[in-house]
């Protein structure tokens, strides 16, 4: 018997090690977070393009209204032709990856930041039945109004059998998907933003816009997210009247 546990052993092992090796390195490397080589070389390639353009930095055009966090990617294919860049980040979206690089505060210091697209695939899915629905009723789903003007959704009228929501690329946390009056798909980053609050030194008040404590201080860009501001130590969404 115990010989048998020990046959069973060793070739569990070895098929663990043989699917390891058959699988390409090149997928391996997509499913990998990114690690901070990467970003600093695409930050690096950033600033040659931008040193070789006199200002200009590698993004691609999207139109005026595009939100912030979303309005930047990195054109990798600028710095490919300008041989700055060889080779795209294995976790590059462009390279099957499961992130867009982009960039925030480009005109002044540009710095390379990531959108996680599974952010951007949960949201695609939710929109894809609201559309649905509003083919069908003239009001979107509205359920409670947390702050005027947003509302969280009515997830059973959209067939879902629980409240929709991404996984925070900060805390790991189930952040809800909320909606604006108009049907606008957002993510709730409040749990993150709280956290960020305390964990970072900063000078934020009431009236500025908090985002940017996410943007600075991690990998990330709190994509498909509204303006927040700070009251009495917490965030809340920025009311723009």
């Amino acid at each position: 018997m115990k010989h048998n546990y020990i046959l069973v052993f060793t070739m569990i092992c070895i098929l663990a090690v043989l699917s390891g090796c058959l699988y390409p390195q090149g997928e391996l490397a997509k499913n990998q977070p990114p690690n901070e080589a990467q970003l600093d070389m695409v930050q690096s390639a950033v600033e040659q393009y931008r040193e070789i353009k006199q200002g200009l930095v590698p993004i691609k055009t999207k139109d005026n209204d595009t939100p912030l966090f979303q309005k930047y990617l990195v054109d990798f294919s600028l710095l490919k032709e300008n041989n700055i860049l060889q080779e795209i980040p294995g976790t590059a979206y462009e390279n099957g990856g499961l992130y867009q690089y982009t960039l925030i505060t480009p005109e002044d210091d540009p710095r390379v930041k990531l959108i996680d697209l599974r952010i951007t695939e949960q949201i695609r899915s939710v929109n894809v039945k609201l559309d649905i629905y509003r083919n069908e009723h003239i009001y979107p789903p509205f359920k409670q109004e947390i702050e005027e003007g947003i509302y969280t959704i009515d997830y059973e009228k959209l067939g879902f059998e629980t409240p929709p929501h991404v996984v925070s690329p900060y805390s790991q946390e189930n952040l809800p998907i909320i909606m604006d009056v108009d049907g606008n798909l957002y993510v709730d980053y409040r749990i993150d933003l709280l956290n960020a609050l305390e964990d970072y030194e900063h000078t934020y008040q009431e009236g500025d816009d908090i985002r940017f404590l996410l943007a600075e201080n991690t990998p990330f860009v709190p994509a498909y997210s509204l303006p927040y501001t700070v009251r009495s130590g917490e965030p809340v969404f920025m009311n723009d009247k």
